[in-house]
């Protein structure tokens, strides 16, 4: 019998599997989706994955102004607060991506956000309207926030907004998948929105993730399944959530030097990676990067998959160029990690 395709949480991943074993719910501004080796844990296992999600918001939404993010940055005025041990880790793990990238994905492009029109949940956005007051703001860098881990305080500088979306997503597959795998006593893949990550023991033959050209939750029209043993895979893309601004299409991510939407060279970019982090901050780096993207990566031996613009698919590193010939987790090198 063919494997069922569950629900998935992205237009352009989808984890392929017996349909008993996999829950998704709405949550982030994106599905979130679990899949487990035992099936009898499942509904326990999305219990589980809610209450992560949940204090997850309350701690880093750009677009809840109770968050403790947008507390920080309302009272902190450049001067030192004292924060949960969950916002910290998040803040440091963006950091530590932004060093690793050379800025590339930096978490202080909130105001650029903002000024090309991303200052609310994307469901609220009216993808049809069009302003003619984008002004670009470039990032002002993100060793402008300061972290003191003895003292498990955050400084951000007055006028600083920091967006954690490059990056709390992917940290947080990583953070529920080790979570549950250890509660559960099973393995476990957490998939948000195209951030995956597993833990625990894996199925016979892997995790297989169905991987497409183009945004769309169409089994048919997954074009390559990959498998994952251990480590994470996250697609980023220039499609899914666009809106208009200035009379031309833009959509989220942003590249911090100029404070503009990235040009679309590429409309989707996977990486595989020894954790979900790895592989969110290689794909939003290598939209960014545009052209010079698959240099740069098989300058780091990452693993990936660029779909162009126009269709064309590059590969890097042990990515195959097509059908399910790699087993991703066996042989990650860790160049590419993220330290």
């Amino acid at each position: 019998m063919s494997p069922a395709v569950a629900e998935t949480a992205s237009p352009d991943v989808t984890v392929v599997g017996p349909p008993t074993s996999v829950r998704s719910m709405l949550a982030i501004g994106t599905t979130a989706s679990v899949a487990v080796t035992e099936a009898g844990r499942a509904d326990e296992a999305l219990a589980m994955l809610a209450l992560e999600l949940r204090a997850l918001d309350e701690a880093c939404s750009r677009f809840r102004p109770d968050s403790e993010l947008r507390q920080l940055e309302a009272n902190g005025g450049g001067q030192p607060v004292a924060v949960t041990p969950l916002l910290f880790e998040v803040i440091d793990v963006a950091c530590r991506v932004a060093r690793q990238t050379a800025g590339i994905v930096d978490p202080t492009v909130g105001s650029a956000l903002i000024e090309l029109g991303y200052d609310r949940d994307f469901t609220e956005i009216d993808p049809t309207r069009d302003e003619d007051t984008f002004v670009p703001r470039p990032a002002p860098g993100w060793w402008r926030i300061g972290m003191d881990p003895e003292a498990g305080t955050v400084t951000v500088p007055a006028g600083v907004h920091i967006d954690l979306g490059a990056t709390a997503k992917a940290f947080a597959a990583d953070r529920a998948a080790a979570r549950l795998a250890e509660a559960l006593g099973c393995g476990v893949l957490i998939n948000l929105g195209g951030d995956v990550a597993v833990a625990g023991p894996v199925p016979p033959g892997g995790w297989a993730v169905g991987i497409a050209s183009e945004c769309t939750t169409d089994a048919a029209l997954m074009d390559q399944v990959v498998t994952i043993v251990d480590g994470g895979l996250a697609t980023s893309g220039t499609t899914a959530r666009t809106w208009r601004r200035n009379g031309r299409r833009v959509h989220h991510i942003v590249d911090p030097w100029t404070g503009e939407a990235a040009a679309p060279v590429w409309s989707l970019v996977s990486v595989a990676a020894p954790s979900c982090v790895e592989a969110n901050a290689w794909s939003t780096a290598a939209v960014v990067w545009g052209l010079d993207a698959p240099g740069n990566l098989d300058s780091w031996d990452v693993h990936a998959r660029l779909v162009g613009a126009g269709g064309a698919v590059t590969t890097c590193g042990l990515w195959p160029v097509d059908g399910p010939t790699h087993r991703f987790g066996d042989d990650n090198h860790e160049k590419g990690a993220v330290h």
